[in-house]
Order: C-alpha cells, then sequence, then structure tokens
C-alpha cells in the first residue's frame, strides 16, 4: 500500500509541475465561466418560465458553470498522456514496477488539483455578482471534494479514450464531439424536469449531472439536490472506480 500511495503522488507531483510551468491554461480556462455567467446566465435570468425552486437562475446556473468548468478541463486531459507516448514517457512508466492504476490516479488527482482551481474562480466571481452562495465552511469544503472528483472522473474518462484513440487528431475529434452533449444533457443549465423523456433518461446515465446536483446542494443558500448528497457521491464514486480500472487495464495499449 505504501509503494501505491507514494507511487500514485510521484505521478501527481509530477503533473502539478507542469501546471505550475504553464498556468497558462488555467487562465484561459477562467475566461469561459465570465462569459456564461456574465452574459448567457445575464440573458436567461430574465425568462421566468424556468422552474428554479425559489431561487434566482443566476444562482441555480452557478453550479452547473462550475461543473461545466470542471468537464471541459478534464475531458481534454487524455492529448497530454497522447503526447507523452509520443515522446517516449509512457514507455519508460511502463518497464517501470509502478502500480497501472497509480499512474492514472496521480494523473487524476492532479486533474482534481485543476478543479479546484476553477472552483475558486467561480466563487471570486460569484462574488463579484454577489450571487447568493453558501459560504459556510462545510459548504466550501464539500463542493471542492464534489469538484475533486468529478475532475477525476472525467480526466479519467479522457485518459480511456486517449488508450484507445492513440492519436491527437482521433482524440481532439471525439473529445469535442462528447463535451456539448454530456454538458446539455445534464442539469447544468435547466432542471430535469424541463427535459423530454429520453433527455431525461440520458441525464440519469449522464455522471455530469449528480456533480451538478451535489454542487447545487452544497453551493447555493436554498438550493436543493434532486437526489441527495449521498446518492450523488455514491453514483460518482462509483463510477470513478470503473473508470480507473478500465483505464489501468487499457494503459499499457498506449505504448502499442
Amino acid at each position: 500500500m505504501r509503494d501505491f500511495l507514494n507511487q500514485t503522488g510521484a505521478v501527481a507531483q509530477s503533473e502539478l509541475k507542469k501546471l505550475l510551468r504553464d498556468p497558462t491554461e488555467l487562465l484561459s480556462r477562467a475566461v469561459q465561466p465570465v462569459l456564461w455567467l456574465m452574459i448567457f446566465g445575464q440573458v436567461f435570468s430574465r425568462v421566468r418560465g424556468i422552474p428554479t425552486g425559489g431561487i434566482s437562475y443566476l444562482a441555480f446556473m452557478t453550479p452547473g458553470i462550475l461543473a461545466q468548468s470542471v468537464l471541459f478541463s478534464a475531458i481534454f486531459y487524455g492529448i497530454g498522456v497522447i503526447w507523452e507516448r509520443d515522446l517516449g514517457i509512457v514507455h519508460k512508466l511502463l518497464v517501470t514496477p509502478a502500480y497501472r492504476s497509480a499512474l492514472v490516479l496521480g494523473k487524476a488527482l492532479s486533474a482534481g488539483l485543476r478543479g479546484v482551481i476553477q472552483a475558486v474562480i467561480i466563487y471570486l466571481i460569484a462574488f463579484g455578482m454577489h450571487i447568493d452562495i453558501q459560504w459556510k465552511f462545510q459548504a466550501v469544503a464539500g463542493v471542492l471534494c464534489a469538484v475533486v472528483l468529478g475532475s477525476a472522473i472525467f480526466s479519467t474518462f479522457s485518459l480511456l479514450i486517449a488508450c484507445i484513440v492513440k492519436t491527437r487528431e482521433r482524440f481532439m475529434g471525439i473529445g469535442q464531439l462528447l463535451t456539448m452533449p454530456l454538458f446539455f444533457a445534464s442539469n447544468a443549465i435547466y432542471p430535469l424536469e424541463l427535459m423530454p423523456p429520453w433527455l431525461k433518461i440520458a441525464a440519469i446515465f449522464n455522471p455530469l449531472t449528480y456533480l451538478v446536483d451535489a454542487l447545487r446542494g452544497l453551493m447555493i443558500e436554498g438550493g436543493q439536490s434532486s437526489y441527495g448528497l449521498p446518492p450523488d457521491l455514491g453514483v460518482m464514486l462509483g463510477t470513478f472506480v470503473v473508470f480507473l480500472l478500465i483505464a489501468a487495464r487499457l494503459y499499457p495499449e498506449l505504448a502499442r
């Protein structure tokens, strides 16, 4: 167990060093939630037909935009793994005695830190726009834990895709194809009650739905989750474990 934890920590530390050397990616990612909240949110807050459970639409939307930021920053995480394969780094890792699951988990944890930075950005935007959110320590800590888990899910899913397609061009095409359906087939910007039956079924199998639901229950004053925090976190954790096991098994295929 100690070896597993040390290997996981070493991979996560290596990934974080890359982020510290080039933090411009995080700054560019901050632009998107600003645009969504300040433009899209301001416009749709004037639409009275969207049931938000007695809270403002901006408050309803804020957890969804945080989940969107987590999704968009994590879903392309696999492109870095393909670069590592092309540079020969993956081959060097695979000849070490490191656990394959530790290699995948370390990358997932580093993606979780990126998600935490996105959460800080969203909180700052919400503070500047006077959006009514909870600032209690327990609520903020719960949000950060949910964000880390959500980032781990989508980054591992991204790594799984990278192990299958193996080329940057194919990966970018699939990543762009997946982001919008995952986002719009969730409760990020409208409640499940407004969805047609077929889309509601798709949302039930979408892990982003449970991330948004957990964030909405934790983050918004007076906001209520549809499923409850324990089921949300349980589904997310189960999804992550499944993705982790599959990605760890497929990771050696990346070098072939």
